[in-house]
């Protein structure tokens, strides 16, 4: 198995998940050449990243349909002996039929799967199976002794150096933000959690530049009696993905909703909080990381959960799968960590 190329053109966090199949593929053939197709904007993933030959880029805000012929055009170029398409839409289907590839491999889900070479059923409600085992089972159908491997992201060097400065006492990162509503833990919540921290170090609030607003807010938020009033630092929006790796790798804990910034923590082996609030674990995207701790409400809800992605507004517009959460849920895990 001389080149291959994996396909996943969705959100982050489901690309940094995807990097599982890269590392197995990598374990398995070690001098092939491994090349990526992601939307862009996800590339910075890979930046230096040691065995990633080449990202392919699908530009879908601009030009979308011209750009995705640009791909193809790409694609085919290569003459892969595998194509490996983790997505379950049209367009990467069609991707994978006119690839040229000698093993197309794809979920059943997607709609053009009947011209694959390998059609894998995709277990979406296997609730035993994380995310990443569902994405193997497409690599089995290509070596079925490859061996399962976890996410990993490669920080370099010069990310390491951008965060050093801040890591100069111990710290912990908490990511308040999330696309979805119902999957976010309130911002007054947030507020509580830092008003009532004993921690001796620094708090920064990490996220992308659109989350910078909901960190000042919550900064703003805190009581001026607090401990750590002033320790608290809004670094929202001034690292790229890798960097904001890095800086998670060295933290105390890493305070995170579900979503992407967990899959980050996973992906570099950082103690990770993982708070769900109308979803749940066992939908299959629970944090990987060895230090890893489970946050949700202890109250039986019936309402919770009120579906596998997260929504605009709580549908019953009450949110107790996250006002239920009690504080010293937050605080169990750092305790746990300092006594090691």
């Amino acid at each position: 198995m001389q080149k291959i190329c994996v396909i996943q053109t969705a959100f982050i966090g489901d690309v940094v998940l995807s990097t599982s199949v890269l590392e197995s593929l990598h374990a398995k053939y070690p001098n092939a050449q491994i090349d990526i197709v992601v939307r862009k904007g996800n590339e910075a993933l890979f930046t230096q990243h040691p065995f990633v030959n080449q990202v392919i880029v699908w530009d879908k805000q601009n030009r979308k349909y011209i750009n995705w012929f640009q791909v193809l055009k790409q694609i085919r170029a290569q003459k892969y002996d595998a194509l490996i398409n983790v997505q379950r839409y049209a367009a990467t289907g069609l991707w994978t039929v006119f690839s040229g590839a000698k093993m197309k491999i794809g979920f059943d889900k997607n709609p053009f799967s009947f011209l694959f070479t390998h059609k894998v059923k995709h277990q979406a409600m296997q609730h035993d199976l994380h995310e990443i085992q569902k994405n193997h089972a497409l690599v089995v159908a290509l070596a079925p002794s490859i061996q399962l491997v976890k996410p990993m992201l490669y920080p370099s060097a010069s990310d390491f150096e951008k965060v050093k400065p801040f890591q100069a006492e111990p710290y912990i990162c908490i990511a308040p933000a999330s696309v979805w509503f119902t999957k976010q833990f309130p911002m007054q919540q947030w507020i509580v959690f830092l008003n009532q921290l004993q921690f001796d170090g620094k708090v920064f609030i990490i996220g992308g530049p659109n989350d910078k607003i909901v960190g000042d807010e919550i900064i703003a938020g805190v009581d001026s009696n607090a401990i750590m009033i002033n320790k608290v630092i809004n670094v929202a929006g001034q690292f790229h993905f890798l960097s904001s790796a890095a800086l998670q790798k060295g933290a105390v804990l890493n305070y995170v909703n579900d979503s992407a910034p967990m899959h980050f923590a996973s992906a570099v082996n950082a103690p990770v909080v993982a708070i769900y609030c109308s979803t749940i674990p066992d939908f299959g995207y629970g944090p990987l990381s060895d230090n890893s701790f489970i946050v949700q409400t202890q109250e039986k809800l019936a309402c919770k959960p009120c579906g596998i992605h997260g929504k605009k507004a709580c549908p019953l517009s009450h949110f107790n799968c996250a006002f239920t959460i009690q504080m010293q849920q937050l605080y169990a895990p750092l305790v746990q960590v300092k006594q090691h």
